[in-house]
């Protein structure tokens, strides 16, 4: 069949399909995600482990051998690489090609089955082994949070805040922080203080292990009731840390913390104060403040473009409701970068359509230029977008350059085709 011919002699069909063609690449342009680049899988996991005090050579030996003769009894696997250094292994796996994004979950399962069974033989003071695999997260939204004029804690406070209130705006699947110290309490002693009381490091390490810990105390049934003990003591300031009495020193001297008529506590050998990690791990400021980062990502497949927007309201919201001096800035937004080449792929085809109009119009006809103008380009581009939207294609770098390259090749087609037509038709 002709599919020329029929389309010439069933008109109303033809202008139907053609209607239907337009509404439905109208809709699915809209129904796109737009991304700035494609999503992709890393086929990539990270195992490490923290052995403190051990050489490299003995982490090698005691940790990296055991977890790779286990992990090679994978079948996914496909490359295994390790290292070794003082105090902690890391070991990397590639997984095969084969293995496309919805079987990756299973993967890592049994990756992490694998780690499980051989967790009891690791060396004790061996921590437990950490795996990562999430590196195909793509964090678009980087936004930075400064307190002027508050404490770090106050500005971590804060930050959990906002971080609850963003992660509800509808299409945003994670929300990482980056740049949080972490806190620790510090207890400043001199070796030779210690050694004057008749002390040793390890008394006061055990004495800290034992104390403030959550421990069922049982309970208590009365009647036809069962009350629940509840222990008090625990700390609730850095500051009570320092009454506590030093147990567990030269067997019958010292008993619950007593030396003869003595007492010696904590604050008694040395200084306790509240603090953060020393050195930083991560620091991070903004024009010159101490800062914290929110790093958001999107959901797969969510238009970029709309998440943003809707993240812009809550921010706006959150800001009115926040104090004098905690400051919301935005580092880096992938919506902005996504809607500046949405506009420009539209602008291009745009001038595309014009200069094919303007250039064949007055070389071939007005008519003419119509025709491949909107065959050639407009109807080929809605009816890519109709298959993009079936096929979960989203607007993004490589699409968009695949479309421009397209529209050439099309116009082209187009051309020689009409050119054709019109020889025939003068022929007659």
């Amino acid at each position: 069949m002709n599919l020329a011919k029929a389309a010439l002699e069933y008109k109303a069909v033809s202008y139907f399909a053609t209607f239907m063609l337009l509404v439905a690449g109208v809709f699915s342009y809209f129904s796109l995600g737009q991304l700035e680049d494609p999503e992709f899988s890393v086929k990539t996991a990270a195992i490490t482990v923290n052995y403190p005090g051990a050489t490299a050579a003995q982490v090698e030996l005691e940790i990296v051998d055991l977890i790779e003769t286990k992990l090679q009894e994978m079948i996914e696997l496909k490359h295994i690489y390790s290292m070794a250094r003082p105090g902690q292994a890391i070991i990397k796996v590639d997984i095969k090609n084969t293995y496309w994004s919805d079987q990756l979950p299973q993967v890592w399962d049994n990756l992490r089955k694998k780690i499980k069974d051989i967790e009891h033989l690791l060396p004790p003071g061996a921590s437990k082994p950490a795996v990562g695999d999430d590196f195909g997260f793509v964090f678009g939204f980087l936004l930075g949070v400064t307190a002027d004029g508050y404490s770090y804690a106050q500005l971590h406070e804060y930050v959990k805040a906002l971080r609850k209130e963003l992660k509800v705006v509808p299409n945003v699947a994670r929300i990482d922080t980056w740049g949080v110290q972490q806190r620790q309490i510090f207890i400043d002693v001199t070796q030779s203080q210690i050694s004057q009381l008749g002390l040793t490091t390890e008394d006061v390490i055990a004495t800290l292990q034992q104390q403030n810990m959550v421990v069922d105390a049982g309970s208590v049934d009365y009647q036809d009731l069962r009350l629940r003990i509840a222990p008090t003591g625990e700390f609730t300031a850095a500051e009570q840390i320092g009454d506590l009495a030093i147990t567990g020193v030269d067997g019958q001297d010292r008993i619950g913390g007593v030396r003869g008529n003595e007492l010696i506590r904590v604050r008694d050998i040395g200084t306790v104060r509240e603090g953060y990690v020393e050195p930083a791990l991560q620091m991070m400021r903004i024009n010159g403040l101490p800062a914290i980062a929110l790093s958001i990502a999107p959901s797969a497949g969510a238009n970029v473009v709309n998440v943003g927007v809707d993240i812009d309201k809550r921010i706006e919201q959150l800001q009115a409701n926040l104090p004098v001096g905690i400051e919301l800035h935005r580092i880096s937004w992938q919506s902005d970068l996504v809607a500046e080449s949405i506009g420009a792929f539209m602008t291009s085809l745009i001038q595309a359509i014009a200069i094919v109009l303007v250039i064949l119009a007055l070389s071939m006809g007005l008519r003419v230029g119509i025709i491949i103008g909107l065959t050639g380009l407009v109807f080929a581009i809605l009816g890519s977008f109709v298959i993009m939207a079936i096929w979960g294609i989203d607007l993004q770098r490589v699409s968009l350059g695949a479309l421009i390259i397209a529209m050439g090749m099309m116009v082209d087609n187009a051309i020689v085709v009409v050119d054709g037509f019109v020889v025939r038709l003068k022929k007659g």
